[in-house]
């Protein structure tokens, strides 16, 4: 599995060689330096670690300063590992959106957008009482029954109810390259992807 560290710039449409219009999601995508290089001998594993978006100096910390300086790059604000990288990449090297090919399909991984402590309503799709007669004053939008009475006395793990919604890590799939834009290291991905604008992304292309 290889791929690219990117950034969600927003969303806009384009248009298909049919006329069709594609909702799509404009993503910065590196470019990213190898800032390690993971080995079976050393690490148990083998993985290739990228940097993405350079960070100032007196931000970073002492031990950030020091990993990036090893490979040639200043600090770096979002650091992921990728395993089963597609080609052998040497320590320092720049690798850019020029990994990707348009029509193909990738896997997106962001944090999704925290929406704080919400009810059953928003954050399930309950659909409350529905009626405000007989006396259904404060009902409308509250969760219900919650399980049994003597047995088992308790209310069960997995029930839904409310709770923090959002601010997750969230996996998107097969997730088709509509345009690539090389001179400003730009993806167009058709549908949505997680998280918001100038959001940190993983973009990972099954070989």
């Amino acid at each position: 599995m290889s791929g690219l560290l990117g950034k969600k710039v927003g969303m806009t449409s384009v248009y298909d060689a049919n006329g069709k219009n594609i909702p799509v999601t404009v993503i910065e995508a590196g470019p990213c330096v190898v800032t390690q290089i993971r080995t079976i001998e050393k690490d148990g594993y083998e993985a290739v670690q990228l940097a993405f978006d350079d960070k100032k100096e007196k931000h970073a910390t002492k031990a950030l300063k020091g990993h990036c300086e090893k490979a040639g790059t200043p600090p770096k604000r979002y650091i992921s590992e990728f395993t089963r990288f597609e080609h052998r990449k040497a320590f320092g090297e720049v690798i850019t959106v020029d990994v990707f090919m348009e029509g193909e399909f990738i896997d997106v991984v962001g944090i999704s957008k925290g929406k704080g402590f919400q009810g059953v309503v928003k954050r399930h799709g309950f659909s409350g009482v529905g009626d405000a007669t007989h006396g259904q004053h404060n009902r409308l939008r509250a969760p219900g029954s919650l399980g049994a009475s003597s047995y088992p006395s308790r209310v069960m793990k997995g029930v839904r109810m409310a709770g923090q919604m959002g601010n997750h890590r969230v996996k998107v799939i097969n997730l088709q390259i509509v345009k690539i834009v090389p001179e400003k290291n730009l993806i167009l991905v058709k549908g949505a992807v997680p998280g918001p604008i100038n959001g940190y992304l993983k973009i990972e292309r099954w070989n």
